[in-house]
């Protein structure tokens, strides 16, 4: 997904593989998501690639789809959420049947493996058959828990121990079991073996050229409002959040004009957005926060933060 916009224009930048001429998205809005937006554009805008888009509502994404197949919501259909920040499972029991057309993005996977002659036993499998192959690991946290139990409770409780503190006699993910605060994995792999700070690629102390070109430093973590791109669609909840906005330290605004409700630009060599300036004294001086993501198409210019973000990889995780 980080690289999305190059495996859609230049596979042979790096990405690996032949070129993409189809696509099916499901459950994601690279269009407005992903790095270097623009050139994820450049690489849905490709007369010769076929998308195929699965989705509840005309996203940034659905509307560069050569077909928009009509998925479920979690009202119809089957799943089972796993614990996430708790310790609990839960069972998505659909409470209508789906609406018009639409199918469950595993069922559309179904159909389009038997449309394509791919007949392995997996592709059989219903949505009910799934939650029981899933329930039937051999995690130890996931004793007891199965299907009916499931259906008849709604949610159970993990395998876990009342107080739960995994890790207070060791027992760590690591070849020792230790918390490893010198790492031989991480010095194998060329890294410091001691945490340490590693600064970003743009930065002054990593590429003064480019920051003397470009000084400000943009983040663009969520906005309270939204869920990256989820939620944008809500009237009440863009209305929340007003605009695309950015806040910026009062001796930035000054040394640049800027005054409180300006409407400004945020460029660098990538691409650029339009955003409302709020002078606020509680950002470091050199940083511009956006909060994110606009859809595109509910964005007064037809762009958002992605527009000015990087494709290039973290050295460790090798994440966006």
């Amino acid at each position: 997904m980080a690289r999305l916009g190059e495996a859609l224009t230049a596979p042979d930048a790096g990405v690996g593989g032949p070129p993409v001429m189809a696509m099916v998205v499901y459950n994601s809005n690279p269009a407005a998501i992903a790095p270097q937006r623009g050139t994820v554009i450049e690489g849905l805008a490709r007369e010769e690639l076929f998308t195929v888009v699965l989705e509840h509502f005309l996203t940034d994404t659905a509307r560069w789809a050569d077909y928009v197949l009509p998925a479920t919501t979690q009202l119809e259909h089957w799943d089972v959420h796993l614990a996430y920040g708790h310790y609990h499972v839960t069972l998505n029991t659909p409470a209508i049947a789906p609406l018009g057309e639409s199918l469950p993005n595993t069922e559309i996977f179904r159909r389009l493996a038997r449309a394509m002659g791919l007949d392995d036993p997996c592709f059989a499998d219903d949505d009910i058959t799934l939650i029981r192959q899933a329930l039937a690991s051999n995690a130890p946290r996931l004793e007891g828990i199965t299907f009916e139990a499931l259906r008849e409770r709604g949610w159970m409780r993990l395998a876990v121990p009342r107080p739960f503190l995994p890790y207070a006699d060791g027992g760590f993910p690591t070849p020792s079991g230790r918390c490893e605060f010198v790492s031989p994995r991480l010095a194998e792999s060329g890294f410091d073996p001691v945490p340490t700070y590693i600064p970003p690629y743009e930065l002054p102390e990593t590429a003064p050229a480019l920051a003397a070109r470009f000084p400000l430093q943009l983040i663009s973590s969520p906005a309270h409002q939204f869920l990256n791109t989820t939620f944008v669609n809500v009237g009440s909840l863009r209305r929340a959040a007003r605009e695309p906005e950015c806040i910026v330290h009062p001796h930035d605004a000054r040394t640049r004009g800027i005054d409180e409700g300006t409407m400004v630009e945020i460029a660098n060599d990538r691409g650029a957005f339009h955003a409302r300036a709020r002078v606020h004294d509680g950002i470091r001086p050199g940083v511009v926060w956006a909060p994110s993501i606009w859809w595109t198409s509910l964005a007064p210019d037809g762009r958002n933060a992605n527009d000015t973000t990087s494709q290039r990889l973290t050295d460790l995780g090798a994440g966006a």
